[in-house]
């Protein structure tokens, strides 16, 4: 069984709904749990925040954040994560995990940071947990690492929660 279909199982095993947040991975984390049959069941929808300012206006990460220190940053990794879930509500109930993606994949660097430098933000009942990674190899390999840190990274903090 793939990580895509055990993070998709392991949030309908819970009763909790997801919402994505990207933007080096420009959509292919959702793609990714989307692939996984019955994902309807608990994706409520992606947000694709590629230029800075909408990580701040439908996101709402902090602006003087962003301004600070720009978009490839844990806290702005931690605040799209939770921003998402009020993005993507439903019928006034927000998702209840929220994953992010932020990061340079190159082949440039825009603000000095290597390429590859990759944040992800994971936001669960009790709590939001960031995770940096320094990926290597071209454009793809550098999105395609970050999806599967994505999906791990929320495995992890989903599979400490147990289901009463």
């Amino acid at each position: 069984m793939s990580d895509s279909a055990r993070l998709v199982g392991a949030l309908v095993d819970h009763g909790w709904t997801l919402g994505i947040a990207e933007s080096l991975t420009g959509g292919a984390l959702a793609a990714e749990v989307v692939s996984v049959p019955g994902a309807s069941a608990t994706l409520l929808g992606a947000v694709v925040a590629y230029a800075t300012p909408v990580k701040a206006t439908l996101l709402g990460v902090d602006a003087a954040l962003l301004d600070e220190w720009g978009a490839v940053h844990a806290d702005v990794a931690a605040q799209m994560a939770t921003g998402v879930c009020d993005a993507v509500q439903v019928g006034g109930r927000a998702a209840d995990v929220g994953i992010s993606t932020t990061g340079i994949a190159g082949p440039d660097s825009p603000d000095g940071q290597p390429v590859g430098t990759v944040h992800v933000g994971v936001s669960a009942p009790g709590g939001v947990r960031t995770e940096s990674f320094l990926f290597e190899g071209d454009r793809a390999a550098v999105r395609d690492q970050a999806v599967h840190a994505a999906i791990s990274a929320a495995l992890r903090m989903i599979g400490e929660y147990r289901i009463d």
